[in-house]
């Protein structure tokens, strides 16, 4: 994803104490809790200008600063006015000044009761990946609503997404009261239109409260010209609402293993951060995917050892047993292991400027886990205003939607409703390395605990030796007419001169069988790929020597056939012919089709050819015959 996120010097505030004892007050404020939080809603709806009052209200700038914003005031016409209080703090300041949004603008302050950190967002549709970027940390989100305008479209987005990714600390702030003088009614109209809304998504529980960011009414102090509001201001809910540190502890015991930690034969810990629960040395505990036991001997940290670690904190666990454990593993506890399954449902918010490719390989990112995994074309779309589940192909920015998803192997995972960190993920493109996607695991889908690899006598390695040679796929791509099938007939040919077994499958001939459901959509493409991959493998099981002829556009569905094998028996071989050339020898027609329409979809033309990186074997068809081509193929795989 291609994101600037500012992040300021922090900005603390004025004490006494600092200039009397200093380390006092620094351990005073080390012991003070954390609050996250986000501002969310609509275009203009007050949030800068709503973190620069807390910031000035709550005396958290230093005088120098004041005087600068006062002169600048001053400068613009202002004297005897308001100061605009989002100058002070305002992340999106080079929006007005440039003419752009920049994505998340981070803000760090303090008061003498807690310590926050606040995300400010753009409240602009198209930027509604920042807010879930600024949400994913967050333990509470406030929820503004311009009160001369009322719930709109993006407060209802920003609401669902906020309960979606768990924030269930919402304050509903109807900001502006000032401009619609204080009316009373009208703010109860709007509480009682969100409740309405908020009950239809989930949303049980929410602190309303009418303020003016610009004038300061209720943010740190209860205003006079609302009396009839009798709740607290906005910056003493801050400071006294319950975190979910408390419920995080008493979970079960869960530790993504971040690195294993040796320095030296003596010693050997497994380090991370505690997702949920507590240990103590004795503890017996479960590494998950293998299922291996054993109990903790040591908690180390830099500190020194603990009696007994809980959630939030950063550990390294030695254990009594030598046992293998790596990087993405997940310790438990050993009487209440996490699930570990391979296919579930899941919830998908979009956030890529290009489409979700159901079938397409991504990276999936889960605690410190990274596997490869495929989406499945969207169950449904959801409609965030009529909560409408719409049908869907595919995802595109800022869609939300429920999909299946497969993961290369089994992953150790609990659904995000009982724990973040092991149930919501990220998508990454494995050739942009750009985020695409947030998610949620929903649930593991029943047949991926109920089907098991069975294990077989006779091995591949066995099938091999029969034969007396090694497998291999000989993965011949290019453009159509480039001459795949010719050469990758003749190679055949060839290798069964030499007493080779071998099995061609030719793109024409798959989609006469088992293939013939598919088009030529990029999905069905990709789909395509994928179950020739899966049956090129089995027959290297069988120790044959595979040879395909597809025009396998897409790097990624190439490289996900590379991955399904064992290193080196995937050759991709690109057969590489100028289009101008192919087009000329269109011995079928099609390219003449595909210019005149008839054939939507066709590669080279108006569907993308990604040409091989690195291949294995590079043939210039311009440069060799078919026959020479062939012969070059053979002696490079005989040279394996």
């Amino acid at each position: 994803m291609n994101t600037s996120t500012t992040t300021p010097d922090p900005i603390y505030v004025t004490d006494e104490l600092i200039a009397k004892d200093i380390d006092a007050y620094l351990v005073r404020h080390q012991h003070k809790s954390l609050l996250r939080f986000i501002t969310c809603g609509s275009v203009d709806d007050g949030k800068s200008t709503l973190i620069g009052r807390l910031l000035y209200d709550s005396k958290m700038i230093f005088e120098d600063q004041l005087a600068a914003l006062e002169a600048d005031s001053k400068k613009v016409g202002t004297q005897g006015q308001e100061i605009d209080f989002a100058l002070l703090v305002d992340g999106l300041a080079a929006e007005r000044e440039q003419g752009i949004t920049i994505d998340v603008a981070y803000r760090f302050f303090s008061t003498e009761k807690r310590k926050f950190i606040v995300a400010d967002t753009p409240g602009h549709e198209q930027y509604t990946r920042n807010m879930v970027t600024g949400a994913s940390t967050a333990d509470l989100a406030i929820i503004l609503i311009d009160a001369r305008k009322g719930v709109l479209t993006q407060t209802r987005r920003h609401s669902y997404l906020a309960h979606l990714i768990g924030i269930r600390n919402l304050v509903l702030a109807v900001n502006k009261m000032d401009l619609i003088g204080y009316d009373r009614a009208k703010y109860e109209q709007i509480v009682e239109d969100y409740r309405s809304f908020a009950k239809s998504i989930g949303i049980t529980d929410f602190t309303p409260m009418p303020i003016s960011g610009f004038k300061g009414d209720n943010i740190t102090a209860n205003s006079p010209n609302m009396p009839w509001y009798t709740g607290a201001p906005l910056m003493a809910h801050l400071e006294t609402v319950e975190l979910d540190t408390t419920l995080d502890q008493a979970k079960p015991f869960r530790l993504p293993v971040q690195w294993v930690n040796r320095p030296n034969l003596d010693f050997r810990g497994f380090s991370g951060l505690i997702a949920s629960g507590s240990i103590k040395p004795g503890d017996a505990i479960r590494v998950l995917p293998s299922g291996k036991t054993s109990t903790v001997s040591r908690i180390a940290t830099f500190d020194g050892d603990l009696e007994q670690a809980v959630a939030g904190q950063s550990i390294t666990l030695c254990l009594a047993d030598e046992i293998d454990c790596s990087r993405g593993d997940v310790i438990t506890q050993a009487e209440q292991p996490t699930q570990v399954a391979d296919q579930f449902e899941s919830t998908l918010v979009w956030m890529s400027d290009e489409a979700l490719v159901p079938g397409r390989p991504y990276w999936l990112k889960i605690g410190t886990q990274t596997v490869t995994a495929r989406v499945q074309p969207p169950e449904y779309q959801i409609n965030v205003n009529t909560l409408e589940h719409l049908a869907a192909k595919t995802l595109e920015l800022n869609a939300i939607g429920v999909a299946k998803l497969t993961t290369e192997r089994a992953i150790p995972f609990e659904p995000y409703a009982d724990n973040h960190t092991l149930g919501g993920f990220i998508l990454i493109d494995k050739f942009s390395n750009a985020t695409v996607a947030a998610g949620m695991l929903n649930f593991s889908l029943r047949r991926a605990q109920n089907v098991h690899w069975q294990a077989l006598d006779v091995t591949r390695e066995s099938r091999a030796e029969l034969k007396q040679q090694k497998p291999a796929v000989l993965w011949f791509t290019g453009l159509s007419g480039s001459g795949k099938s010719t050469i990758a007939n003749l190679v055949e040919k060839k290798l069964a001169h030499l007493g080779k077994h071998t099995f061609l499958l030719d793109g024409d001939n798959i989609r006469h069988g088992l293939n013939k459901d598919l088009g030529f959509t990029q999905a069905d493409r990709i789909e395509n790929i994928r179950r020739i991959g899966e049956v090129a493998k089995l027959m290297t099981d069988a120790g044959l020597i595979v040879l395909t002829a597809f025009i396998s556009p897409f790097r990624a569905e190439r490289e996900l056939v590379r991955g399904m094998l064992p290193e080196g028996e995937f050759i991709e071989i690109h057969v590489d012919t100028p289009l101008a050339e192919a087009e000329k020898r269109d011995v079928k027609g099609l390219y003449k089709k595909a210019r005149t329409g008839q054939l939507p979809n066709f590669t080279g033309i108006d569907s993308p050819y990604e040409t091989p990186e690195s291949p294995e074997i590079h043939i210039d068809t311009t440069a060799m015959s078919a026959e020479q081509a062939a012969d070059l193929v053979v002696s490079r795989l005989l040279e394996r």
